[in-house]
């Protein structure tokens, strides 16, 4: 089996932000429960240019350089962004191609809201393994699905989290060093409408009446319903496909060194962190990022990198769950590779 290693990860950060008293000020929400219950001090927000491809552009370009690479060597462009993007109906990962110099590269977007990076991930590492002629990989996007946050609407307040940002993970076949193992992902389609922008798409075309109305905004359908089906259900395939992808690996919940983990309310982080005997010291909770949907995973593992909270030799877990719903984990082995 070839062996995948990951040479880079690239972030980018809107310099606006949006702090914990201003979402206190928009949702009517005490501002101690922001900071504690929503686990949110503050957040990057996008200024004029952080256009969501853009953002994805200058972290891959930031991920490119770490890794020493020449981006001619690229031989798959894989766009991990949000489909809220420049243009509505668009392939953003070949514009990504050609601005980041991927030019002898062919490009795609796949999307599994914020479980992308980890489908991605799966696929590349797929790809790699299928075919001899695919050796080098990027995976870049942004997100700034912010833009669909209605902080005056109580049904959407566990989203006031969202932010914006872009990431990017290089991935090299044949390496020794920092190698992705196996991943799990799991789907339950029975909640694929219950969170939606109503208004935008075939079923209900934008209109003058429906922005009035906030159609074009994320809503949740049935909140009440929504919670009750998907509370248990979400930290129970949170946990299964985490511990799948390390059983995959040939490791157990035990060899967890690193969890990079997605944000949400504090309680959930900490109730995970828990179930698998994890500290607080392994993992790092993105009170100051908020939720940047798919790019969290990666912003962890790069914070958790210069902190020096990854040595040589610890089993990191990269863990997302996304609206529709989608849960996803992949296993990497840091560092230096020893048969």
């Amino acid at each position: 089996m070839q062996q995948i290693g990951l040479l880079s990860t690239g972030i980018y950060l809107p310099s606006s932000e949006m702090t914990s008293q201003e979402i206190a000020e928009q949702t009517g929400v005490p501002e101690e429960i922001v900071k504690t219950k929503l686990g949110i001090t503050k957040k990057p927000v996008p200024g004029v240019d952080d256009h969501t491809c853009e953002m994805g552009i200058k972290a891959a370009k930031l991920a490119i350089e770490k890794a020493a690479i020449n981006p001619l060597t690229i031989d798959v462009v894989i766009y991990i962004g949000e489909e809220h993007k420049e243009y509505p109906l668009w392939t953003a990962g070949i514009k990504l191609q050609q601005e980041v110099g991927a030019l002898n590269a062919y490009a795609f977007d796949v999307a599994m809201r914020c479980g992308t990076t980890v489908l991605a991930l799966k696929m590349a590492k797929d790809m790699m393994v299928a075919d001899e002629s695919v050796r080098t990989v990027l995976l870049a996007g942004g997100y700034r699905n912010v833009d669909f946050i209605d902080y005056s609407n109580p049904r959407t307040r566990f989203m006031n989290n969202l932010s914006a940002g872009g990431g990017a993970i290089v991935l090299r076949k044949g390496e020794t060093n920092n190698l992705v193992l196996e991943s799990q992902i799991i789907t339950d389609g029975s909640f694929s409408e219950d969170v939606v922008v109503v208004a935008g798409g075939t079923k209900h075309p934008i209109t003058k009446e429906a922005i009035e109305k906030g159609l074009n905004r994320l809503d949740v359908l049935d909140p009440e319903g929504m919670k009750q089906r998907l509370e248990q259900k979400s930290m129970e395939n949170f946990l299964k496909v985490i511990r799948l992808s390390l059983e995959k690996s040939g490791y157990t919940q035990d060899d967890i060194s690193y969890l990079a983990i997605l944000h949400m309310k504090k309680s959930a982080h900490d109730y995970v962190l828990n179930e698998l005997g994890l500290t607080e010291q392994q993992s790092i909770y993105l009170h100051e990022y908020g939720h940047i949907g798919q790019i969290d995973q990666i912003l962890s593992l790069q914070l958790a990198v210069e902190e020096g909270k990854i040595k040589s030799g610890d089993i990191v877990v990269l863990v997302s769950a996304g609206i529709g719903y989608a849960w996803g984990a992949t296993t990497i082995k840091w560092g230096e590779y020893h048969e």
